[in-house]
């Protein structure tokens, strides 16, 4: 089986295929981390000895079985809320995984043509671990980006996380992928003993020095304790738009909050409130009231709408603050077709998954202000953002309180909510500091710095959660210095491989 995973041919490919979607286990909700080594371990092996043509394919086999087993929850929202028929929805996630698969097809094709150094095992590693940060950095960058299923989320809980804090999870991707090329080059290394010995220095010491600072805390807190309570609707995607299901649904939020117990922060999820916020001032203006009686914040989700820089009307989904807060954040990352349509002009009424509900919206500013909450800054993500870890990072590292909304309805039952959740745990253990994510219907949990889940309400239920966060000042090592270390390492690394690659070949 090692044989055909090293040579050319369709028996090579269907392994890489079976090797890549093995990175689906190593994450949420499955969480057998020891697969993410395995994975990019085979993958390293079945490009030894490819030329780039092959290799080329062989990356794309890899990248196709890790998006279809990764992202197949896209099928769920072509078909289940974009209106598409099961063929036409089964068609377009196909082409989605496909083309993510190209990523990958690039990386190999790279790697085999001006990269690889066969004759040198150690950096041979070395390079590999660095185009491989590469190709996750890149690919959470074009278009927009796609950055999920990066291989460092499988460490959330792993021997690496205590690793987290100080790079990210680029430096779990990192130390991921060098463990594996290690792996399988140390039989070759074994009759150099200096490089062999270093080899295994390389591959132990990080996860020994992931494991001694678990539970390390790089950051302090900043105040006392708040009291917070998250509101989970649970409204169907297929209500959540409808102009009949409004009252309902402010009702539904209104009475929750009613009820609920006195708190300092009291949180409603994405477009909790699914109708434009000056239309709905009346109604804002009586939960100001409810949480100012309680000397309490309100945050919630509501799309705006208002001028832009050059004077046009624009829409755009949104968080704001009020009661014993302030403040509104208008979304940067926007999901293409859900949020916004590339190319409408053509493909809006093609199909009805082209006419989603509220899939116009604009691209919020840049360096917009931390929402304010009982005197706390707040680092506000709607839904998709808190998937971009610089990007996240940098609105960390201006507040005391991460905050996500979102509405994964979405997705329906499939993993790709777990997925997302993960992902939110990862920010707060980068940052140091602890996250609030309110839900429409889940998970809807609060989680400490160090990642970890404290309380949460199960999913597709109503309700209102309980819990407590601790507001933090301090930055962690990541943010402080985001990803320029280790990529300024990855730059050398992939440097001195071009250059050294170039002269053997010159020789």
């Amino acid at each position: 089986m090692l044989q055909w995973m090293t040579r050319p041919g369709w028996p090579g490919h269907l392994l890489a295929c079976a090797a890549g979607a093995l990175t689906t286990l190593a994450l949420a909700p499955f969480d057998l981390w020891p697969l993410a080594v395995l994975s990019i371990a085979l993958f390293y092996l079945g490009l030894r000895e490819l030329r780039p043509g092959h290799a080329a394919l062989r990356g794309w086999s890899y990248g196709f079985g890790l998006f279809a087993a990764g992202t197949s929850w896209v099928y769920v929202s072509i078909h289940d809320y974009g209106a598409a028929s099961p063929a036409l929805a089964g068609l377009l996630t196909l082409g989605f995984v496909a083309g993510l698969g190209l990523f990958f097809a690039l990386t190999a094709a790279l790697w085999a043509r001006w990269i690889r150094r066969s004759e040198a095992p150690l950096a041979d590693a070395l390079a590999f671990a660095a185009l491989w940060v590469a190709q996750e950095v890149f690919r959470g960058w074009f278009l927009t980006g796609f950055p999920w299923l990066y291989t460092g989320y499988s460490q959330l809980q792993g021997p690496l996380s205590g690793l987290v804090p100080i790079g990210g999870v680029w430096l779990a991707s990192f130390l991921i992928a060098l463990s594996a090329a290690l792996i399988v080059n140390l039989e070759r290394l074994r009759p150099h003993k200096p490089r062999y010995l270093c080899a295994l220095l390389l591959l132990l010491a990080p996860w020994l020095a992931g494991l001694a600072l678990q539970g390390q805390s790089w950051t302090r807190p900043a105040g006392d304790s708040l009291k917070v309570a998250l509101v989970q609707g649970n409204v169907e995607q297929n209500l959540k738009w409808d102009p009949a299901q409004l009252n309902a649904q402010l009702a539904l939020y209104r009475d929750l909050s009613f009820s609920a117990e006195r708190v300092d922060l009291l949180v409603w999820p994405e477009t909790a409130i699914p109708v434009l916020k000056d239309l709905a001032q009346g109604y804002i203006g009586v939960m100001d009231r409810f949480a100012r009686d309680r000397n309490s914040a309100l945050i919630t989700g509501v799309p705006v709408r208002q001028s832009n820089e050059r004077g046009e009307l624009r829409y755009y989904n949104a968080i704001t603050s009020f009661g014993e807060g302030q403040g509104t954040y208008l979304k940067q990352k926007l999901v293409p077709f859900g949020e916004y349509v590339p190319l409408q002009e053509v493909l809006r009424g093609l199909i009805a998954f082209f006419d989603l509900p509220m899939s116009d919206f604009a691209r919020g500013p840049a360096d917009q202000p931390p929402l304010l909450a009982k005197g706390y800054r707040v680092a506000p993500f709607i839904c998709y953002e808190v998937v971009y870890p610089e990007f996240a990072a940098a609105l960390a590292a201006d507040s005391d309180i991460l905050l996500t909304v979102s509405n994964d309805a979405w997705f329906g039952t499939s993993i790709g909510p777990l997925q997302h959740l993960q992902m939110a745990q990862m920010r707060a253990l980068e940052a140091g500091r602890w996250m609030i994510r309110a839900t429409n219907n889940g998970m809807t949990v609060v989680i400490d710095p160090q990642g970890r889940i404290q309380a949460a309400l199960p999913q597709f239920e109503q309700g209102v959660l309980y819990g407590e966060v601790l507001p933090m000042q301090g930055l962690t090592p990541y943010l402080q210095w985001r990803i320029w270390p280790l990529a300024i390492l990855c730059a050398l690394l992939l440097g001195w491989a071009l250059l050294a690659s170039r002269m053997a070949k010159t020789l």
